[in-house]
């Protein structure tokens, strides 16, 4: 599937077009459950770190630097991968699907417009521009979450949470974070086009095919996690 993609664009305009609709697509239509979920992980990596401090040798400004690296490096790019996953996979797996059992991809190719290209290469090239900027969103504001509630709830104050938050920050971890979330950014793009794009029957194989993509692009996550983080950490 992915060498099909690789030929020579028909019209450069109509790709340049698809892909930027699928920006929008995929970036307008994940923010919001991007923002809610960052929110609550930064807020509840905030307590339970807090939980967790409970020797009064340990300073304060530490739980700062727990809940940054912690949604730098882990929870950014892979739970916010796995809710994706879902949003924008499924998203793809129901449009192709529907093509392909409509006979969209057919008359694609009666054309002579290459459909794994115009179909697939926009999705996959929107996600590696799109999913990473919405990675950064994330961490901003599962930050900004574990301060404010840090704050409210008494745990940290905003001066010591802030002097935590630039104490000995590395830049090898978001370079590390950012590395994983543009490989998690091709299988969420990739392995749902691939079901989407091959399935058959109706209706009800187009369901099984978005649930089957869901769970194989999440267990790919999950490993591909561990082997990063072994390889770069």
């Amino acid at each position: 599937m992915l060498k099909s993609m690789l030929g020579r664009p028909e019209n450069f305009r109509m790709y340049w077009k698809e892909f930027m609709h699928q920006c929008v697509e995929m970036g307008i239509g994940s923010l919001s459950i991007v923002v809610i979920v960052s929110i609550f992980l930064g807020a509840v990596t905030t307590v339970q770190t807090a939980y967790q401090f409970v020797s009064p040798l340990l300073p304060l400004s530490g739980i700062a630097q727990v809940v940054r690296d912690s949604m730098i490096l882990e929870l950014s790019p892979t739970v916010l991968s796995i809710v994706l996953a879902g949003v924008i996979g499924g998203n793809i797996v129901s449009k192709l699907g529907n093509m392909r059992i409509t006979e969209q991809v057919d008359a694609l190719e009666i054309m002579g417009i290459n459909p794994g290209g115009y179909l697939i290469m926009p999705k996959i090239m929107a996600a590696l521009f799109v999913i990473p900027l919405l990675f950064i969103v994330s961490v901003v504001i599962g930050i900004w979450s574990g301060r404010l509630i840090g704050s409210i709830s008494g745990i940290i104050p905003f001066e010591i949470f802030d002097n935590g938050l630039l104490h000995r920050f590395d830049q090898y971890n978001f370079y590390v974070g950012l590395s994983k979330i543009y490989v998690f950014s091709f299988i969420i793009s990739s392995i749902p086009a691939y079901y989407g794009f091959h399935v058959k029957g109706g209706a009800l194989e187009i369901g099984r095919a978005g649930t089957q993509a869901v769970v194989v692009s999440c267990i790919l996550i999950l490993i591909t996690d561990y082997l990063l983080a072994a390889l770069l950490l």
